[in-house]
């Protein structure tokens, strides 16, 4: 399938909001992903895109969605502590480094693990390469450094599924704000 004339480029990087079967919001796909459950009818569309793209093939046409909803119900396993990846803890840290504010793009460890600093929630933060050069394996206080934001572990059930910040997309917010309640 190929955007249709008029649609923007960029389309296809562009992600879709997939709802369960109840309307619970349960992650974030790209619109590929998402195309593809339409038409193998394991998903139906709530709502098309804002800007009515469409994608055409030689046989089909389909307008993009920006939410689609699971035709059947799936159940998500309860987790009483929410794993530690590097995505997630980006995410919680705003992709921005906890030293100076920049554009993080590594992770660092609070108290270097070659001192005895654990791989946990509440020692892990996100940073930009230099202030992780230069932090090395030194503790805080050595530096004379300070955090901008306190590590700790997220909460909400589906706090690292939707990052509904990034994408602004105003067919959303319905949906989303059934979390941040």
């Amino acid at each position: 399938m190929s955007p249709a004339r008029g649609s923007e480029d960029g389309k296809s990087s562009r992600h879709v909001l997939l709802l369960n079967a109840s309307y619970e919001p349960l992650t974030t796909l790209p619109m590929r992903r998402a195309i593809l459950l339409v038409l193998r009818d394991k998903a139906e569309v709530v709502h098309d895109d804002v800007g009515g793209a469409t994608l055409r093939s030689a046989t089909v046409s389909v307008s993009v969605p920006s939410v689609i909803r699971l035709r059947r119900y799936i159940r998500v396993p309860y987790r009483r502590r929410i794993p530690l990846t590097r995505v997630a803890l980006m995410r919680r840290d705003r992709y921005l480094c906890a030293y100076c504010g920049k554009r993080a793009e590594t992770i660092d460890h609070v108290i270097p693990r070659s001192r005895g600093g654990a791989h946990v929630w509440e020692n892990c933060v996100a940073s930009c390469k230099p202030c992780n050069h230069r932090k090395a394996d030194h503790l805080l206080d050595a530096l004379g450094w300070e955090l901008k934001v306190t590590p700790h572990v997220p909460r909400g059930l589906h706090w690292r599924l939707i990052n509904g910040d990034q994408h602004g997309d105003p067919q959303w917010a319905p949906y989303i704000a059934v979390i941040a309640a």
